[in-house]
């Protein structure tokens, strides 16, 4: 598919800004230059034209939160691998974590990913800073406008990232000069579990223990005391991956413009319950843990009720032979970018959500809490980060069409109600009806701070 300065898509179903209704876009340079009923269009001989009636033309998913295993841990995954993977999902940018090899903890190596997005990245992007017991002053220097956020792991993690001290986890909020994105667990409270169910099983524990090891009540320690900790320093905090359903009454309901502090959940804790490790095991072990279906419903509800704000994958991929170790061998962490709005918009098929609120918590809502620079809706003016999906065209997840390097996914064998047809990146038509186009590299997003 050849690359041309304008593109033509007629006739599609707009999802975007709470509203839906059939229209015309033009992109014209990467950015979206009318939207109209009607547009009269007199194609030149680069240009390309998509008929998108009876698909849904939608913002692409801005995926805050992802593992793409570049630098360091590339055998399980990279940049290239996964994101090519994640355009033919229908994510248009995603923000990657900093705890690769080097961890992504000093502005040296920070940039230095950056090099390697520029180069092999098919979406557009940004990286966290990594947050450490000791790296406040590096913490000090990093540019709000052109990285994402801040990330703090107040749980186990992989590296050298726990920040477990109080005075540093004071100074992270205190100083840091963007958004903070934590993950919250209480290791101490995890590592007495461990203790006392390798007393039980010996090393080869349950599956179905994990939630029971990674309890819950180490989940809701951790994030209220982040939430103080934010209302104390005056912090803008993002809460990350959201699992049980105590800690849902520690945020507000209600749009996210104006929050200083808000939550996310992953399209695996809204779609997997407890119940699925008899079928699943290892393949779904994941920190925070996979929990009760009572605690997926009251998610799924606080979506709804805006509690969580936006809807992430914390896609993390590892090899199957990793995952079919025993319980303390096998890594956490599990593959969706391929497959996260397609399971979406199987909730939607089944009336848990509507196709806007949808729209709103995956491309909407990380752009205004990320203050994310033209990006993540259909406007005119704003860059072109689009996807036509066929809601009624389903499609089985299998072996064959999975992307990633890991080579598998939690939904294999599922069909899918929905595919995903088109992603166009920065008014690039970049994946078509199964078809890549030559490969340009992404761009790094900016952020209007």
């Amino acid at each position: 598919m050849a690359q041309t300065n304008r593109l033509f898509i007629s006739n599609a179903t707009l999802v975007n800004e709470h509203k839906t209704w059939v229209a015309d876009v033009l992109v014209q340079d990467g950015r979206i230059v009318k939207i109209a009923q009607h547009i009269e269009f007199e194609a030149g001989d680069d240009d390309q034209i998509i008929d998108a009636t009876g698909l849904f033309l939608i913002p692409g998913m801005i995926d805050d939160q992802v593992h793409f295993r570049d630098p360091g841990l590339t055998q399980k995954g990279d940049i290239s691998t996964e994101s090519k993977a994640a355009l033919v999902g229908g994510i248009t940018a995603f923000m990657d974590m900093p705890n690769v090899k080097p961890t992504t903890t000093t502005i040296e190596n920070l940039e230095a990913k950056y090099q390697i997005g520029a180069q092999k990245s098919w979406i557009n992007y940004s990286f966290y800073f990594g947050a450490t017991n000791d790296n406040v002053e590096e913490l000090k220097q990093v540019n709000p406008r052109n990285v994402c956020g801040v990330k703090v792991f107040m749980g186990a993690s992989t590296g050298n990232m726990l920040v477990d001290r109080e005075q540093a986890l004071r100074d992270i909020f205190t100083h840091s000069p963007t958004l903070i994105a934590t993950h919250c667990e209480d290791t101490p409270m995890i590592q007495a579990q461990e203790a006392v169910y390798r007393q039980q099983y010996g090393d080869d524990i349950p599956a179905f223990e994990h939630p029971n090891i990674r309890c819950r009540e180490a989940c809701y320690k951790s994030s209220s005391m982040a939430i103080e900790l934010a209302k104390e320093t005056g912090a803008n905090l993002h809460v990350l991956h959201i699992t049980t359903a105590e800690e849902l009454a520690l945020f507000e309901p209600g749009p996210v413009e104006g929050k200083k502090i808000t939550a996310e959940a992953c399209v695996h804790h809204l779609w997997f319950s407890e119940e699925d490790y008899a079928t699943s095991g290892h393949l779904i072990k994941c920190n925070p843990a996979i929990k009760k279906q009572s605690d997926r419903d009251a998610i799924r509800q606080a979506v709804r009720e805006g509690r969580i704000d936006i809807i992430a994958t914390d896609h993390a991929p590892h090899t199957q032979a990793e995952k079919a170790n025993t319980y303390f061998s096998a890594p956490a962490g599990l593959p969706q970018v391929q497959q996260a709005v397609v399971a979406l918009l199987d909730m939607v098929h089944d009336g848990v959500f509507d196709i806007e609120t949808i729209v709103q918590k995956m491309a909407h809502n990380v752009a205004i809490r990320y203050q994310i620079e033209d990006r993540g809706f259909i406007r005119e003016g704003y860059w072109a980060d689009l996807v036509l999906v066929d809601m009624n065209k389903p499609h089985v997840d299998d072996k064959a069409h999975n992307l990633y390097k890991c080579q598998w996914s939690p939904w294999e064998g599922h069909t899918f109600k929905s595919t995903v047809v088109s992603t166009i990146v920065s008014g690039q038509l970049k994946y078509h009806q199964g078809q890549f186009a030559d490969f340009t590299p992404g761009q790094r997003m900016l952020f209007n701070r």
